[in-house]
């Protein structure tokens, strides 16, 4: 299992632009890839649940990816991340 934290400094957050491309990095990866901010968890495929996350600016987001390929898949999140949010 890999894991990295990832303070957002979008001043709008996660919302709908930049959640649904997180949601388009996430897809192809067949590790199982959670979000947890604010005491609440996510699938990081599904927009509907990145959006509840209700992340803002200044929010602290731990990223988990567990599976084959986690490793790939952390390091794309988290590039997606310091690039966007």
């Amino acid at each position: 299992m890999k894991k990295f934290d990832y303070t957002i400094t979008d001043t709008l957050g996660i919302h709908a632009r930049p959640g649904g491309e997180l949601v388009k990095v996430a897809k192809p990866f067949t590790s199982k890839i959670t979000l947890s901010c604010n005491g609440k968890t996510a699938d990081a495929k599904r927009l509907i649940a990145v959006m509840s996350l209700g992340a803002k600016q200044g929010h602290t987001v731990s990223v988990s990816v567990d599976g084959a390929d986690e490793a790939a898949a952390a390091a794309k999140l988290e590039s997606f991340f310091k690039e966007n949010l």
